[in-house]
């Protein structure tokens, strides 16, 4: 998909980009060190409103490592027929694992393309390229809210346009090189479900090409400015804008919970900002419809808003238009 520019009131770039070398490498670095987290009884899951199905039992979790690993967020996913994004956080219901990327990186529609409920879309079942700094892997696209919004009719205009989350599956056998930590930061312990004041400090990922193409990824810290699409979305501030190839990336609030997957960038606003679908309503959104049961993101290692080895200048949170200096 190439880079789409909205129309009417929410007018954004999206964060995917195709034509993008097949040979992008990850260069991913290491969580900090401290203590795992204990998993809850019934699994490995951090808990949602998503549930396990009535009278299916309890398959075996997969054995997904905290810590970092060659495949987790941050990863180059690359969806056949359509866009090269970046992984967010590592998800798991039953003993399927999953990487979450935004929707629209199965996009096959232009770039004017952006509502989630009539836009042109791959099916499920698409071949996604996993690119690990170990070795890529090729998973499956399992689930997307484009493709059940599409399905069943949805027509909200909030939901439609910020619904913005799929799931790729990963091949079984690949759980050892699978791991949930967010590079640099840690976590994610849990995921938020309470509204983010505006100014509040957050932290993701940065996934830029180099001049040969290969992908490097990076800290990155923001400001919320605002809830965005009725609370579907946040917009955050950051420093360094987004680029394409981003979008799926995670974001984490200032305890290590997990808050959404980036899925666009916005032009609107007096100060270009990155916008996030909100992680918490979208797997709400998947459990009540057709989600995989018992879908929950993998916690990760202890989180650290200062990681050792990154300039304290590189996460500053910037002042903008409704977030104070």
């Amino acid at each position: 998909m190439a880079l789409r520019t909205g129309t009417g009131p929410r007018r954004t770039v999206s964060a995917c980009a195709v034509g993008l070398a097949a040979s992008a490498v990850l260069t991913l670095y290491a969580a900090p060190a401290g203590p795992s987290p204990t998993a809850p009884e019934d699994g490995p899951g951090v808990t949602t409103t998503a549930s396990a199905a009535p009278g299916t039992g309890s398959p075996t979790a997969p054995a997904v490592a905290p810590g970092p690993s060659s495949i987790g967020p941050g990863t180059v996913t690359e969806t056949a027929g359509a866009g090269l994004c970046t992984a967010g956080f590592v998800l798991t219901a039953g003993d399927r694992t999953f990487l979450a990327q935004a929707a629209h990186c199965g996009g096959t529609g232009d770039e004017t393309e952006t509502d989630g409920c009539t836009s042109a879309t791959v099916p499920l079942g698409t071949p996604v390229t996993v690119r690990g700094d170990r070795g890529a892997v090729t998973g499956t696209l399992a689930w997307s809210s484009w493709n059940t919004m599409q399905a069943r009719g949805e027509t909200a205009p909030d939901t439609c346009a910020y619904n913005d989350l799929a799931l790729v599956e990963l091949p079984a056998g690949a759980e050892p090189s699978v791991g949930a930590a967010v590079p640099f930061f840690g976590g994610p312990t849990e995921v938020r479900t309470t509204p983010l004041p505006a100014g509040s400090p957050v932290y993701g990922l940065a996934n830029p090409p180099g001049s040969d193409g290969e992908r490097t990824v990076a800290a990155r810290a923001g400001a919320v400015a605002g809830d965005v699409g009725g609370g579907w979305g946040h917009a955050v501030y950051t420093l360094e804008p987004g680029v394409a190839g981003e979008s799926g990336s995670p974001l984490l609030d200032e305890q290590g919970r997990a808050v959404g997957v980036l899925s666009s960038l916005s032009t609107t606003a007096d100060r270009p900002s990155i916008e996030y679908t909100n992680l918490g309503r979208a797997l709400d959104y998947a459990a009540r419809t057709d989600g995989p049961a018992g879908l929950a993101p993998v916690p990760g290692p202890a989180f650290t808003a200062t990681p050792a080895g990154v300039d304290p200048r590189e996460l500053t949170t910037p002042a903008g238009p409704g977030v104070a200096g």
